[in-house]
């Protein structure tokens, strides 16, 4: 047996002389890519990649652990798009990583010394003249004095173009402005010193000016000096910008983009508690996820539960048709269902409106209201849910004996006392795990309040994007990719960890029950 199991396992040697070509070829080209993250300042990118290859190699070259080979394909995703992301969530929630602070340090230090400044006084009046020879002179003048460059053509490299006098006649012809317009970009590389050795940049369409760094780097190799007024600019590391210092080497004025990233510790969750412009709305939408997560889970049961009672009732004529009439609205996608809603509810043509103005002379204000936007989302919120909850419950209540029910109607019992008595007690508790993972489910429900409020009406008083239609999920994301108090990367990520921890609690919650169940 032994021997049989052994030439099984065993490859040939073209194939065997395939696998290590194939390792090697995906080894080498890994090292490539890992040494270009590493050099674009992408290290943890870097090291993933670096992780998975070299186990992935290992699994596929080692005989003690090729039988790994089926399993490592689905570890190696898990932890790609589950650990990885979560990891890296939670490394940036203790960084100030925001639409202003996104760079290294390094990288916003040599942005600051490559900005150059105009000197005053410095403009000179150019044209440009068109050559037979495809190619173009530039012609210079200030305070009477005049120059030329040499004849270049804008698709070379333009480096250390130098001026010299000029009283003859120019050549060629005299280009018009829109010649500038389209060749500006060109025009702008170019690099012209003057005769005294200045550099000249352009400095719009008529004009090239004498530029000259704008910061000089100090001894200690972070700090910078203005060269237009002396300011001198130290990294702030606390906060991660460049700001002006005092005599007293304090720091003054407002903080200079871009900023860097640093590590903040735990700031960004004791603002969420303790900033007031923050705490305030989290609490708020924390509250209302709470309520609409339950309160779907709630409302979706009580129909789904009754309306599967009904089409299961045997008295019942045409059972099929009501089912399948009930089940339609899971049939259709929830964002067009959502698009649909949003039109019906609108507050001056939408049709719900014009119902109710028509009975009794209202028009309600579904979008600007507050309660009444909540009311809403919790109405159409039911009405995509409860067909999943009714098939649940119609596969449970053909579970439930029916003796018991003939047992209830001797004793006289009412339909009533059977729904109460009977069929909730005996289908809520396998209903429960599912129950908890509906609730997990609308926690998260960022698609619904996306596509119908985006979370308005917004919240007064908030120094964040925030509405009181929120969840903490379309919160987080507003915080991080709108614009106007948002793209803070390192609070969005804060309130994302809190939000996995919350959903965590939910499943181990979820997983006890169902251990209590299957026991």
């Amino acid at each position: 047996m032994e021997l049989s199991i052994e030439s099984g396992n065993a490859q040939s040697p073209s194939a065997n002389w395939i696998k290590w070509g194939l390792l090697t070829l995906i080894s080498l080209s890994a090292g490539y890519a890992i040494m270009l993250m590493y050099a674009q300042d992408e290290p943890v990118f870097a090291m993933l990649t670096l992780v998975l290859v070299a186990s992935g190699v290992v699994v596929f070259a080692r005989t003690d652990t090729y039988s790994h080979r089926y399993i490592y394909p689905g570890v190696a995703a898990i932890f790609l798009f589950i650990i990885f992301p979560l990891m890296y969530t939670v490394g940036i929630a203790f960084t100030n990583y925001s639409g202003s602070n996104q760079l290294t340090f390094e990288r916003v230090q040599s942005q600051f010394l490559a900005q150059n400044y105009e000197k005053p006084d410095s403009a000179y009046k150019f044209d440009v003249y068109q050559l037979d020879n495809d190619k173009i002179q530039l012609h210079f003048s200030k305070d009477g004095e005049e120059f030329v460059t040499p004849e270049i053509t804008l698709d070379q490299n333009n480096n250390n173009i130098a001026l010299t006098p000029s009283t003859a006649a120019m050549q060629g012809e005299k280009v018009k402005i829109r010649f500038l317009v389209k060749n500006r970009e060109a025009l702008s590389k170019l690099a012209i010193q003057t005769v005294s050795g200045e550099q000249l940049m352009m400095g719009g369409l008529r004009s090239f000016s004498e530029s000259s760094p704008l910061y000089a780097l100090q001894a200690d190799q972070q700090s910078l000096v203005s060269q237009v007024d002396g300011t001198v600019l130290k990294p702030n590391f606390e906060i991660g910008n460049y700001q002006a210092v005092d005599a007293d080497g304090e720091f003054v004025g407002n903080a200079l983009s871009p900023g860097f990233v640093v590590n903040t510790g735990w700031d960004n969750f004791t603002r969420i508690f303790l900033d007031k412009g923050i705490q305030g709305p989290f609490i708020q939408i924390f509250i209302w996820t709470v309520v609409f997560s339950g309160g779907s889970v709630l409302f979706t049961l009580a129909v789904g539960l009754v309306l599967a009672s009904v089409v299961q009732w045997e008295e019942l004529k045409g059972k099929a048709i009501y089912r399948m009439l009930l089940i339609l609205p899971y049939a259709v996608p929830a964002f067009i269902s959502i698009l649909i809603f949003k039109g019906l509810f609108n507050q001056s043509f939408g049709e719900i409106n014009g119902f109710l103005n028509a009975l009794f002379g209202v028009k309600l204000k579904w979008f600007s209201d507050p309660y009444l936007a909540k009311s809403m989302l919790l109405i159409i919120n039911t009405w995509l849910g409860y067909p999943y909850v009714m098939i649940l419950c119609m596969g449970l209540l053909k579970s439930i004996p029916s003796d018991l029910y003939e047992a209830s109607a001797i004793d006289g019992a009412g339909p009533l006392d059977n729904f109460f008595k009977i069929t909730l007690p005996l289908i809520i508790k396998p209903l429960t795990p599912l129950l908890i993972a509906s609730f997990a489910f609308n926690f998260n429900n960022f698609v619904l309040i996306a596509l119908l409020t985006n979370g308005a009406p917004d919240i007064i008083g908030s120094s964040t994007p925030a509405g009181h239609t929120d969840l903490l999920v379309s919160y987080t994301y507003r915080i991080a990719f709108e614009g106007g108090g948002g793209q803070d990367f390192g609070l969005a990520s804060a309130i994302a960890t809190l939000i996995f921890l919350m959903v965590g609690v939910l499943a181990i919650i979820n997983l006890r029950i169902s251990k209590k169940q299957q026991a």
